[in-house]
């Protein structure tokens, strides 16, 4: 920032000089510049006047994404992507795959400034597991290890089960657990609440002395399927080995053990923790013709896990936040500010990808209109989620009215998002796609993550939702208020 020095001081030395003129001029014109500009002057009056005027283009989209030309074409693209490359675990070939192809796709969908951004990604392996009962009976019981466990030892481990219902419960227990393999059958809460197991339950078991710990799977419904995920050891706690069983399964064990019935088990994994990769999050534009500088961003994670093909999880959102690009500039709409899609790498490894990108662009967060992320599924869309202040939110709901066309006008609170939570925090207004993602947790992290749970018209929907909400928002006239 350059200001210019006080132009009354000034006046002495160069009084009646014809440079005086000039230099007041220079002065107030640099006064302008000087201060940042005042993002909250129009009403929110205003803003609805203005954003009435958008009806017409909101239309516009809907009717290409929906009934259109490019109808289907985000469930078609996704397809591709998972059919042709499959699931995309973070360190894996696939998801080096994957980034090489979306590279490859968006530049010649003609977006702009197509690029990747290098990024140093965890490269877990899972390698060969299985679980065996070996009293009182014989039984394999489906698991899936957890990103970063180690192995067992070579030839597994064989030991008696201590079943908790809780964390509580294992404290209680403390004196039981040495030597054993602890099995949790903590009941399903909220995905919020329960995933804690998941995450913490190798080292607190560790802690008391267990030589591996055994997850109920996180959701609310079960088929036999084992969920996984990624877990993190505590520094200081011996590292064990760590997978989810299926609901079923904890729940027989959890039966047997009240019936006073000795359980021992056999457990082998292979699993190892290699040396960090190369990788990249990939990016893609379309320029802002007024404030190229100023973005909104929306965004999906191109990583899955190493089940299914991760056609949920997260590929519908990569699809749609290239959709929504496509759908702009099919139109031939370019609006003030720039619209930049972001699709994460490693997000499944801990958001590695998204706070690379945070923190190398942290210094433009000034700049950062709006930060969009789609991870709960490209269901039927019912709104969107929304953390801002009340003047952003207020706007926000005007911008929701204009997908009344489609009745997808909700505007709820607590944006969320592994991938711009970071931005939140930091005060930028962030949204995340609310679906009709009742089922979601069913599928999560598992086999059944497939694109056969995709439907063609429902991401349709989202499509148009994010790409009406985001070309709005960054043609309006004024930034969103932090």
């Amino acid at each position: 920032m350059i200001c210019l020095p006080n132009v009354n001081k000034m006046t002495e030395r160069i009084y009646n000089s014809g440079l005086l003129t000039f230099l007041i001029l220079i002065g107030s014109l640099l006064q302008c510049y000087c201060k940042p500009h005042d993002y909250r002057s129009k009403s929110l009056a205003e803003v609805s006047k203005e954003l009435s005027g958008y009806s017409g283009i909101a239309q516009k989209i809907i009717d290409l994404a929906v009934y259109g030309k490019a109808q289907n074409r985000s469930y078609e693209r996704l397809a591709a992507l998972t059919d042709e490359i499959g699931n995309r675990v973070s360190g894996s070939r696939n998801l080096d795959l994957a980034i090489k192809y979306m590279y490859n796709v968006l530049r010649q969908d003609g977006l702009e400034n197509v690029h990747l951004e290098p990024v140093k990604i965890p490269h877990w392996v899972r390698g060969r597991e299985n679980a065996v009962m070996v009293l009182p009976r014989n039984h394999t019981l489906a698991i899936l290890g957890l990103g970063s466990s180690v192995g067992t030892p070579k030839g597994g481990i064989e030991a008696e089960v201590l079943v908790v219902e809780s964390f509580d419960d294992l404290k209680r227990r403390a004196g039981e657990a040495k030597g054993k393999i602890v099995v949790y059958n903590q009941p399903f809460v909220s995905y919020g609440e329960t995933v804690a197991y998941r995450v913490s339950g190798a080292s607190e078991a560790a802690k008391v002395g267990a030589v591996a710990s055994l997850i109920r799977s996180i959701t609310p419904f079960s088929i036999n399927s084992p969920h996984t995920g990624w877990q993190w050891y505590q520094a200081g706690v011996s590292q064990i080995p760590t997978a989810c069983i299926t609901v079923e399964d904890a729940e027989m064990m959890a039966r047997m053990a009240h019936r006073g019935t000795k359980i021992v088990l056999h457990l082998t994994m292979e699993a190892q923790n290699l040396e960090y990769v190369d990788s990249f999050n990939t990016v893609a534009e379309i320029k802002g013709i007024e404030h190229p500088e100023q973005v909104v961003l929306l965004s999906g994670h191109l990583d899955s896990w190493d089940v299914g093909q991760g056609a949920m999880d997260d590929g519908g959102g990569v699809a749609i936040s290239w959709e929504a690009l496509s759908l702009i500039k099919d139109l031939g709409l370019r609006p003030k500010r720039t619209l930049r899609a972001v699709l994460w790498t490693a997000e499944e490894a801990g958001g590695v990808g998204a706070l690379q990108y945070y923190n190398q662009h942290k210094t433009n967060i000034s700049n950062i209109d709006l930060v969009m992320e789609s991870d709960m599924g490209t269901f039927a869309p019912v709104g969107l989620q929304f953390t801002g202040s009340d003047k952003a939110r207020a706007i926000m709901k005007e911008v929701m009215k204009l997908l009344a066309p489609i009745n997808v006008t909700s505007l709820e609170k607590h944006g969320e998002g592994t991938d711009i939570n970071m931005w939140m925090q930091a005060g930028v207004p962030g949204a995340s796609l609310h679906t009709a993602d009742s089922k979601y947790f069913w599928f999560h992290h598992t086999e059944g993550d497939m694109m056969t749970m995709q439907n063609k018209a429902e991401m349709n929907l989202c499509s148009a939702v994010w790409a009406v909400v985001s070309y709005v928002v960054a043609d309006l006239d004024e930034m969103l208020p932090r």
